[in-house]
């Protein structure tokens, strides 16, 4: 039965994959964006579609969202700041464009009676946890980013909501995810920097930190199951791939697909900047237990990364 769905952040990496994955299973959507980070090239598909109605609006706005959310049927949440490195540069941007956002969108969805959420977490809410691979009731030591912290606050005030007002969540705590309309990360950073320099790529930290990634449509694949199969009132699950690459791996992929032997020069720090967790190797068993396994190998999906980042250069311009 086609339903009515609401995602934030709609032009945005995942979340315009999820508006064109719900457009092509036949429902209705409506995006909710205010292109501080999205690009409006990623929805050309979308708004050719008569089942897509695109909201240019900031989240902040408590008022406007409780006129736009009557009739959803269930919210994709993936509006965030995701800027983790910079985090402490501008400390109440986590809290506003996470944690109060957040709280405006479980606002606008009591208001309107919306009783269904899917939220994108992060790994990062572990902190640097002992337990490797990291299960999801493993334990929770002290918080190490502005990111990890909003995102946890974001989580329980979702729980809570669910608990007082009868609503249903999937909680998704991803690695960083690679793939196609992919514009920030370690990926993106990496090929900038050959990009303007082929000879020589300076890393930030020893190149030993040890990272999982995951390929958008596994991650996309992995959340729809989800949806379709766990039906508890607060369902948490780790989204990654079963395995793990140090950055130094990472770096000589990259340099491969592009063809460069450059000098790299890593420093002598064990984390590239505060708040960058040494590992993040996520325990997957749970999904997994649903039937999902990704498709993709890290080493593809950096790989499909970069060739995206090839094809469209716009994207790094837009960027620069």
């Amino acid at each position: 039965m086609n339903k009515k769905f609401l995602v934030t952040g709609c032009a945005g990496f995942i979340g315009s994959h999820a508006v064109d994955r719900l457009l092509a299973q036949g429902h209705v959507v409506i995006g909710i964006d205010n292109f501080s980070t999205g690009m409006r090239e990623f929805l050309v598909d979308a708004q050719d579609n008569k089942n897509f109605r695109l909201i240019e609006a900031d989240l902040l706005d408590a008022q406007l969202l409780k006129k736009e959310f009557f009739g959803v049927d269930c919210v994709f949440h993936f509006a965030a700041n995701a800027d983790v490195r910079h985090g402490l540069n501008q400390p109440d941007r986590d809290l506003y464009q996470n944690t109060m956002v957040t709280f405006h969108v479980l606002e606008a969805m009591r208001h309107c009676k919306v009783r269904n959420i899917i939220f994108s977490s992060t790994g990062s809410v572990y902190g640097e946890c002992k337990v490797i691979p990291t299960p999801e009731d493993g334990p929770f030591p002290i918080q190490t980013s502005l990111y990890g912290a909003s995102k946890l606050a974001c989580e329980g005030l979702i729980a809570a909501y669910c608990e007082g007002y009868g609503f249903q969540s999937h909680i998704f705590r991803f690695v960083s995810i690679l793939g196609e309309r992919y514009t920030h990360g370690h990926v993106y950073d990496f090929y900038r920097k050959l990009k303007e320099d082929p000879k020589v790529l300076n890393v930030l930290g020893n190149g030993r930190q040890t990272k999982s990634y995951l390929y958008v449509h596994d991650c996309l694949d992995a959340i729809f199951m989800a949806m379709e199969k766990s039906e508890e009132k607060v369902n948490i699950f780790n989204l990654g791939y079963d395995g793990c690459c140090e950055v130094r791996d990472s770096v000589g992929w990259i340099c491969h697909k592009l063809g460069l032997n450059p000098q790299v020069i890593y420093t002598d720090e064990v984390r590239g900047w505060v708040g960058d967790n040494p590992i993040i190797y996520l325990d997957t068993r749970k999904i997994c237990q649903l039937g999902w396994q990704p498709q993709y190998t890290i080493q593809e999906a950096i790989g499909l990364t970069v060739a995206y980042l090839q094809n469209h250069e716009w994207v790094y311009e837009r960027r620069a």
